[in-house]
């Protein structure tokens, strides 16, 4: 007893390969955000090739689905969005990348249904001047949604639908 104690204790400390992250704000102008995903390291990897290849869809994460929830009807970039929780996914290009919002959002991160799409916008591609091991999601106070991963970065605004 007292062994197999001991080895869940010792199973416990290992850190995850991706372990879970989030991110959570109330903008200036009142949404509730919501970001829980699970964060991949680049372990040598590129990004582009290895990773989030070019011109297909990727998770944008590792494990179960990214999720993006918000407490009020929005608009991302201008576009209308419903307040609800969705997965989140991307398609990376070269110079710009297409997120997706998903209305399905309890599921692994690979089981993608373009049918369950709620929104597409298309983002530019920008350049960070650090290289950033693990993938990092957050939103500020401004209704940013930021990505950042190597040398790259992206970003969605969020702003209420009054």
């Amino acid at each position: 007893m007292v062994f197999g104690f001991s080895f869940a204790q010792a199973q416990e400390t290992k850190p995850k390969a991706s372990p879970p992250d989030s991110s959570k704000v109330t903008t200036d102008d009142g949404v509730k955000i919501a970001i829980n995903y699970s964060s991949p390291s680049l372990k040598g990897r590129k990004l582009g090739v290895d990773l989030a290849e070019i011109g297909k869809v990727w998770r944008t994460g590792a494990n179960e689905a990214t999720t993006v929830e918000f407490d009020k009807n929005v608009l991302i970039n201008g576009q209308k969005l419903p307040a609800g929780k969705y997965s989140l996914y991307s398609i990376p290009g070269e110079t710009q990348t297409t997120m997706i919002l998903n209305k399905t959002w309890k599921q692994w991160g690979t089981q993608y249904d373009e049918k369950a799409d709620a929104l597409r916008v298309v983002v530019d591609n920008e350049e960070n001047g650090d290289n950033v091991e693990r993938l990092k999601i957050t939103a500020d106070k401004g209704g940013k949604i930021h990505l950042v991963w190597g040398n790259y970065g992206l970003s969605m605004n969020v702003k209420a639908d009054k």
